[in-house]
């Protein structure tokens, strides 16, 4: 069962929110705060895997709740939810380790389909302008990445393109084991947490 928590100051929003991931056999819903330095206590208190959080609340906005519980061990996968396609705030807490970021009117199956991805590892990084939002940041590859190997470099852009393993071996005729050691070395060699991370550092050296 994956347990998520939601952190927003819209009730409504909450509450449409809490249905849909309790409708889920596989979901449920952990509690929920109002702004974020109650979604941190209740993210303490509660643990849960995965933590939907808005970006603009009051009392302590998504980002600075963000960034506390990230310093927390084993802190949970945390997406952030904005109304806004090109916001600089979600791209600052995807710097800063969160799971990626989700437009507030996303598709109810491409929600549930994000906590999913998230719960397993994956980036979400789903807004129509992220390529753009992204791209003012490029820059000449980093040292670290130039210590690739040509095959690590090749499933690293397919992995920045969001290719999961699966899409990657049959692509490039691999297995899934052999695709996923490739990844935990790039990891490794890029000091990078997931895939989320691995995403924005292909957009921030120019590599997507």
């Amino acid at each position: 069962m994956i347990r998520v928590a939601l952190v927003d100051d819209q009730a409504l929003f909450r509450a449409g929110i809490r249905m849909l991931v309790d409708s889920q056999p596989d979901l449920e819903v952990a509690g929920e705060a109002s702004n974020g330095s109650e979604g941190v206590a209740l993210v303490r208190a509660t643990r849960p895997d995965v933590v939907l959080m808005d970006i603009r609340m009051p009392v302590l906005d998504g980002i600075a709740a963000t960034a506390e519980l990230l310093r927390d061990p084993d802190p949970p996968r945390i997406v952030m939810l904005t109304t806004f396609d090109l916001d600089e705030a979600a791209a600052r807490a995807i710097r800063q380790g969160a799971s990626g970021f989700l437009l507030k009117d996303a598709e109810p199956e491409f929600l549930l389909a994000a906590i999913r991805t998230v719960h397993s590892g994956s980036a979400v990084i789903a807004a129509s302008a992220t390529r753009e939002l992204f791209a003012q940041f490029g820059g000449q590859p980093a040292a670290a990445y130039r210590d690739l190997t040509d095959r690590e470099q090749e499933i690293f852009a397919l992995a920045a393109r969001g290719l999961s393993n699966a899409e990657i071996a049959a692509r490039e005729f691999l297995s899934e084991a052999t695709v996923k050691t490739h990844i935990s070395r790039i990891l490794g060699k890029l000091g990078l947490r997931d895939r989320v991370q691995l995403v924005v550092f292909a957009f921030d050296h120019g590599l997507a």
